[in-house]
């Protein structure tokens, strides 16, 4: 496959590093990727279309390259790259193998679980969030943009050089199943921010965990000819969420969208309020969308919240601080939770809950009482549900960090509970963690 650049071909960037153009990686709608060697080791070139190598999209990468944007799950632009002709790209990282292409969850082509769907919900938002408090706008979120690892949950969003300064203006309005009503309508005073990032954020997330897009219903199936007028009318000017409590017209059908039909009836209630509230209100009223501390605090108490069934093993979504379980997605079985940790972060005080499954953990972020990056990966360990060596089904809490703990019974008696040791896990324990932070074992 050939490009525009040959292989081999020595270009410079602009603080005079060498760049050799190598094989070509892809093709997208405004140029093509190669990956390039450089002083600093392989990189990864976007190389834009003639007609697209515009003088306002060179403002838009220069800029970008100058706010120097150092935050490990974008492929922000790194350096600036021209030929002289009035050709021009930019280096950014190669994005690592173990991050998938939305598209190949969306056709089943993945194996991944709800636990790592969540993540990367969780994921995605706060690497938005960390975006928008930067003053940067991304201005284009969509299936297209984001790829995550099946078994973490990690991001990387990609394609980054469209983000630009709140209230700056620039060519591009988004992708249309996901730009916001105001923007498909073209409303006057109406341009991409962050404001319309949430509606798009909202409908990547949806897509994330229903497999379906939120306003594609019985609406949709009706069109004969999906064109550009019917696409302004279903995501612009009527656009109608597929569960309006109110409005059943644009319902699933339950033969073409079982798919969705049983996503959503395996979604807790906390996060269909705040996809309902989006997707009605937040269509009429930007103000009202559902924001990313929302999603945030919504998606971790789910999160924390998913356990496996005893019968099939699948995983499951329960409602956060609930008794009540329901049942298994995958047999139709009754599930039973597990015990739960019940712990207070250092003030200003929050509680969070962790069902004690057989792999819970609590992470470093659960003691802090507003974190602005969750992160459960194996290096944020503070504490593991461990099985005991003897008597298999007796469990403790394994003390992960480098702090002792303090324990102290339901029958009033203390222990310390040093780096490495484990404490019997039992209803009434309680554990101070340290640092103002505290947790109670209770029943599930």
């Amino acid at each position: 496959m050939s490009g525009m650049l040959e292989n081999g071909a020595v270009l410079s960037a602009d603080g005079g590093a060498r760049v050799e153009v190598g094989g070509l990686l892809g093709a997208g709608g405004q140029g093509e990727v190669y990956r390039v060697r450089t002083p600093a080791g392989e990189r990864a070139l976007k190389w834009y279309y003639p007609q697209c190598a515009t003088e306002e999209q060179e403002a838009i990468v220069r800029q970008l390259v100058g706010r120097a944007f150092d935050d490990d799950r974008f492929l922000w632009p790194r350096d600036f790259v021209a030929d002289g002709r009035g050709g021009f790209g930019y280096l950014m990282d190669i994005r690592p193998d173990r991050f998938k292409g939305l598209p190949m969850l969306f056709r089943r082509r993945l194996r991944t679980t709800p636990r790592a769907l969540l993540t990367a919900c969780l994921y995605t938002v706060e690497a938005y969030r960390a975006l928008h408090s930067q003053g940067i706008a991304y201005r284009d979120i969509s299936w297209g943009n984001v790829f995550f690892d099946p078994d973490t949950g990690d991001v990387l969003v990609c394609d980054n050089d469209n983000a630009v300064v709140e209230g700056d203006s620039a060519g591009i309005s988004g992708t249309m199943e996901f730009m916001a009503p105001e923007l498909v309508r073209g409303d006057p005073g109406r341009s991409p921010g962050t404001q319309s990032d949430l509606h798009s954020l909202s409908v990547l997330l949806f897509m994330f965990l229903m497999n379906h897009h939120p306003l594609k219903g019985k609406r949709e199936l009706a069109i004969h000819c999906l064109d550009e007028a019917a696409e302004r009318s279903l995501y612009g000017k009527r656009p109608l969420f597929v569960f309006d409590p109110e409005d059943a017209s644009n319902a699933p059908d339950p033969v073409e969208h079982s798919t969705v039909l049983a996503t959503w009836a395996a979604t807790p209630p906390l996060l269909h309020r705040l996809f309902t509230r989006n997707f009605t209100e937040g269509l009429r009223d930007p103000a009202a969308r559902v924001r990313e501390g929302e999603w945030q605090d919504a998606l971790r108490a789910v999160l924390d919240s998913v356990v496996e069934c005893a019968r099939c093993g699948r995983q499951n979504m329960t409602e956060p601080r609930t008794g009540t379980p329901g049942s298994c997605w995958g047999c139709a079985g009754a599930l039973v939770l597990p015990p739960r940790l019940v712990l207070t972060t250092p003030p200003p005080r929050t509680e969070r809950h962790i069902l004690l499954h057989r792999t819970a953990r609590v992470q470093e972020h659960h003691l802090a009482p507003e974190p602005t990056r969750h992160d459960y990966g194996d290096g944020t360990v503070v504490a593991a549900l461990a099985e005991h060596p003897q008597r298999p089904g007796r469990f403790g809490l394994a003390n992960r960090s480098a702090t002792a703990w303090t324990g102290t019974r339901s029958d009033g008696g203390t222990q310390r509970i040093e780096p490495g040791q484990t404490v019997p896990l039992r209803a009434g324990l309680r554990l101070d963690f340290g640092s103002g932070a505290e947790a109670v074992v209770r029943a599930g």
